[in-house]
Formats: C-alpha cells, sequence, structure tokens
C-alpha cells in the first residue's frame, strides 16, 4: 500500500493546508476506506471561514469533510457484510449504542455522537479512512462515487421530510435554495408533494438555522395548530436515500456540479463561495 495519506487540514479561519498524516488502521468493528469523492458542505465552509459552528469550536488542527464515498481497502477481524473492494457511502457519525436515543432509534440525538469534521473529530478529505463497519453502506452499481457522497446530504432532507410528515398530495414550502433546500424540494416531490406553505394545521420544520433568536408569533401558532419541529442531521436515512436513487424515483443529475482534485482544496473551498454551482466535489 501507498504511504502517501494527502488530507485536507484546518488549522484556523483560513489556513486549511494540505498535509500527509499517518495511514489508519481499522479496528475489529471497523473497515479501512479509500476516499473516491467527498462533497464540500456549508458547515466545512463554515469552520474555514468563521472557525466554529455554534458551540463546535475549531481549537487544533482537524481534517475537514464528510460527505463521503470511496472503496473499502481493509477490514477488521469481526466484519462479515463488508469485503475489500466494495464500494459504499460513509454515514458519518458514531453515536454511542447504548445510550437511550440510540436504543429507541434515535441515535441522531446520541450525547456521545462522534460525527466526522465536527470538532475535535476529524473529518474524511483524505486518500485514507477508517469508519465503524455499521456505518458503510454498499452502494448499487447503477449509483456513482458522486451519488454517495450525495447520500449525507440527502439523508438531511429525507429526515426532514419525515419529520415534517409529507405525504402523496401535501403542498410543501420550501425557504433558501442552497444544496439542502433543493435536495429537500426534491425529496418532498418524490415522496408526493403536490405544490411546493404553512396552513392551518400545517408543520414548520427547521433544517438550516440562522439567527441564535428568532420571534415567532406565537399565539397564531397555537390557535392555527401549526407545529414548529427541528431535525438534527439525521436517523436510519441511508438505505431510503440509497433506494431512492438506484430505483429512479429521485433525479440528481441536474444539479450543477463543479469538481476538483485533492490537490485542489483551497480551489474547490474558494468555489464554493462564488455560489455558481449546487455542490462542489473533491475527487481524492
Amino acid at each position: 500500500m501507498t504511504e502517501d495519506n494527502l488530507s485536507a487540514v484546518l488549522y484556523a479561519v483560513d489556513d486549511l493546508r494540505l498535509e500527509q498524516v499517518p495511514i489508519p488502521k481499522p479496528g475489529p468493528k471497523q473497515v479501512q476506506v479509500r476516499v473516491h469523492t467527498v462533497g464540500i458542505c456549508g458547515s466545512d465552509v463554515h469552520y474555514w471561514t468563521h472557525g466554529a459552528i455554534g458551540p463546535f469550536v475549531v481549537k487544533e488542527p482537524m481534517i475537514v469533510g464528510h460527505e463521503t464515498s470511496g472503496v473499502v481497502s481493509e477490514v477488521g477481524s469481526e466484519v462479515k457484510h463488508l469485503k475489500v473492494g466494495d464500494r459504499i457511502a460513509m454515514e458519518p457519525g458514531l453515536p454511542c449504542k447504548l445510550c437511550e436515543h440510540c436504543k429507541t432509534g434515535r441515535y441522531n440525538l446520541c450525547p456521545e455522537m462522534r460525527f466526522f469534521a465536527t470538532p475535535p473529530v476529524h473529518g474524511t478529505l483524505s486518500r485514507y479512512v477508517v469508519h465503524d463497519a455499521d456505518f458503510c453502506f454498499k452502494l448499487p452499481d447503477n449509483l456513482s462515487f458522486e451519488d454517495g457522497a450525495l447520500i449525507e446530504p440527502l439523508s438531511v432532507a429525507i429526515h426532514s421530510c419525515r419529520r415534517g410528515n409529507v405525504q402523496m398530495g401535501h403542498r410543501v414550502l420550501v425557504l433558501g435554495a442552497g444544496p439542502i433546500g433543493v435536495l429537500n424540494l426534491l425529496t418532498a416531490k418524490a415522496v408526493g408533494a403536490g405544490k411546493v406553505t404553512t396552513r392551518s394545521g400545517g408543520v414548520i420544520v427547521l433544517v438550516g438555522l440562522g439567527a441564535d433568536r428568532v420571534e415567532i408569533p406565537i399565539i397564531e401558532s397555537a390557535t392555527r395548530e401549526v407545529d414548529i419541529r427541528g431535525i438534527f442531521r439525521y436517523v436510519n436515512c441511508y438505505p431510503t436515500a440509497i433506494e431512492l436513487l438506484s430505483s429512479g424515483k429521485l433525479d440528481l443529475s441536474g444539479l450543477t456540479r463543479a469538481h476538483y482534485k485533492l490537490e485542489e482544496t483551497l480551489e474547490a473551498f474558494k468555489r464554493t463561495q462564488k455560489a455558481d454551482v449546487i455542490k462542489v466535489f473533491i475527487h481524492c
């Protein structure tokens, strides 16, 4: 195996460097992955430009990236469902699996969650990474590595539609036309929503957040029985996302894209600020 493990490491605001880091070895329940494609998320850019998102502050060098696909290059001794050569999408969180939230199926709320590229946890914008095999999902032959990287933001959209109980014939208003907003729109249509506003008895789902404090017409919300629900990342969405794409029920081919090599990471991050494409990918 090559000793090349070039990685994109964020040191501080506007200080993103390409460095060699040791190639990690998988533990018994892990797989080593030769990373192929990583999508740049808005959170990656925010850490680069601001150094923090809420309570998560970059205090020491951190590898960025978490929207990831690749090929299994080594498997741990206890891994049975994956083998070397499998093409996979990586769900970037690792919950404790023991707390109340994990045991009741809402592991996204696990207080011990370790999530790629969320300080102090390293991300995946490297040649090689390791991850828990339970959170690595095989890609069908008809899905590309870019599709695999898009499974992560698509899972956010699926979770928000589930939290909003979007069903056949529902009308949906999506505010914000960035990558997550567009994917929410496409997912809502895929599950049967019609005209893509909040009516009485409807639901508002908070996906992307801006100001820490906002005023809401709470009396009107109560008298019209408008539910306000938050979402945090996603839970149990990767299999659904893969099925939606592989079956053709959801077509993401119309998303405008830009492509860069790992060596061009800084240029790729700068490209996101132009906002001339929906998604920027880095191929490792």
